[in-house]
């Protein structure tokens, strides 16, 4: 990679700098909002946590709680996959955002958008919408990803634009999953954290990246063995 920069007279080096930017700044306040939200959900869903824990300990073993897990490894743990996915679509660390359009164009449901129109969509009303996630869609219900045989199974871009869809899918994306299950690996399977005010509802400042006002104070005590 490195001898093709070299080679292209330096006119990659932009734009892989570019991209380098784009991980750092875009994937550090995201990854951080999506991690808040894991925890407080997880705080208020023990049963989430103890099934997560307890896959962990089939892949990784139940005594080695310092060992880092590989990247295969994270891949057989669908249920930590499930609820990190499950986060996200409750609490989207990017709640909304906007494309303009570089020419006319139809949406599929006829919209006309005209060259330089700016159109909005809006991740966290779509991750509540009955019509997409059910009656249930107001659960924390990682159980909602995996077919019958407990495999994850991803759901359509554009029913879950989180991380964006088609051309212009998150080029962090999988990088910003596996950050945030390395995180929550590391600390539920040594720790319980549970939110230090159990009625306490997180409020959201507004912003790109989704942040709770004042911060989320929690209660972090060593797991018992």
């Amino acid at each position: 990679m490195a001898a093709g920069v070299e080679d292209s007279g330096g006119e990659d080096d932009g734009y892989l700098r570019d991209i380098v930017k784009s991980f750092l700044l875009a994937g550090r306040d995201t990854v951080a909002s999506g991690l808040t939200s894991f925890f407080w959900l997880t705080s208020r869903n023990p049963a989430v946590e103890a099934k997560i824990r307890s896959e962990a300990e089939a892949v990784l073993g139940r005594h080695h709680n310092d060992a880092v897990p590989s990247f295969a490894e994270m891949t057989e743990m669908h249920y930590l996959t499930s609820a990190v996915y499950e986060t996200l679509r409750l609490f989207p660390p990017v709640q909304f955002d906007s494309k303009f359009a570089l020419n006319d164009d139809v949406l599929p449901d006829g919209t006309i958008v005209r060259k330089g129109d700016r159109v909005t969509y809006h991740p966290y009303a779509m991750g509540r919408m009955e019509s997409i996630w059910g009656p249930d869609r107001l659960e924390f219900r990682p159980e909602r990803w995996l077919n019958d045989d407990g495999l994850f199974v991803p759901r359509s871009p554009y029913e879950y634009p989180v991380f964006q869809g088609g051309s212009r899918v998150c080029l962090g994306k999988e990088m910003a999953i596996v950050e945030m299950k390395t995180v929550i690996l590391a600390v539920i399977r040594r720790f319980n954290v549970r939110v230090a005010d159990p009625g306490h509802e997180p409020r959201f400042s507004p912003g790109l990246t989704a942040t709770v006002s004042g911060g989320l104070r929690m209660v972090v005590e060593e797991v018992k063995r």
